[in-house]
């Protein structure tokens, strides 16, 4: 049932956004396909929610295997990260291959291009998740005001539009938003036409490794007092 919600969840929020938008707008932002224009933003963000918030639980999640003295919080983080990465994947490819045989969209998969979004997204996934693995444990209130605060991004991270149709006032703060740079990634991988120049690769990994390395540093240096909490 766990893969079965996993593959449902997207499946869903794209309908809904298809159905919604269809209804106000005579075409999407790119391409004949509603559902398929959603599901290219859709798809790598929800990668890195899921995957991120399956990052910042996974010591408590795993916190009866770190009593074992082999098993330690790396290998608890590792393992999470791995699992739901392929998740995610597994599910981006099927979403794909079902919907775009019935796209009236003229495509050719960039496959490297695609692939390399969800690198993007995941490793960005694993630089919050890292942090806020330590947050979590060392302020409890940070999860629920971290899911709040995070609930604009559904909005900011250019899913129901395109960057280049932002007016040009609010494109530099948009740009700050790492996960627009992952969506026009995905995009660039589906659509011929597109060519987003805005991407910044640097941009996305940079914050990924600062948010990356800070957790673990954090993480490694109370490890002893997480794992007798």
């Amino acid at each position: 049932m766990g893969y079965f919600w996993a593959l449902a969840e997207p499946v869903g929020g794209v309908a809904v956004l298809t159905f919604v938008f269809s209804l106000a707008l005579r075409a999407p932002g790119l391409g004949d396909s509603f559902a398929l224009f959603y599901a290219s933003g859709f798809l790598p963000f929800s990668a890195f929610m899921d995957l991120s918030r399956k990052t910042a639980t996974a010591i408590r999640f795993s916190k009866s295997l770190l009593y074992y003295p082999r098993v330690t919080f790396v290998d608890a983080l590792i393992a999470r990260i791995i699992l739901n990465s392929l998740t995610q994947l597994m599910i981006g490819a099927i979403f794909l291959a079902c919907i775009i045989p019935f796209s009236r969209t003229h495509i050719f998969l960039n496959v490297p291009v695609l692939f390399w979004s969800y690198v993007m997204a995941i490793s960005l996934a694993v630089g919050v998740g890292t942090i806020n693995c330590y947050l979590f444990w060392r302020f409890p209130a940070w999860e629920r005001i971290w899911s709040v605060i995070t609930r604009p991004l559904f909005i900011g991270s250019a899913i129901f539009f395109t960057f280049e149709s932002v007016p040009e006032g609010v494109k530099g703060y948009l740009w700050l938003n790492p996960l627009v740079h992952v969506v026009g990634q995905a995009r660039d991988g589906i659509y011929v036409l597109y060519e987003p120049s805005y991407i910044s690769q640097i941009y996305v990994f940079g914050i990924s490794a600062v948010l990356g390395l800070l957790g673990m540093l954090l993480l490694w240096g109370n490890s002893k007092e997480i794992l007798n909490g």
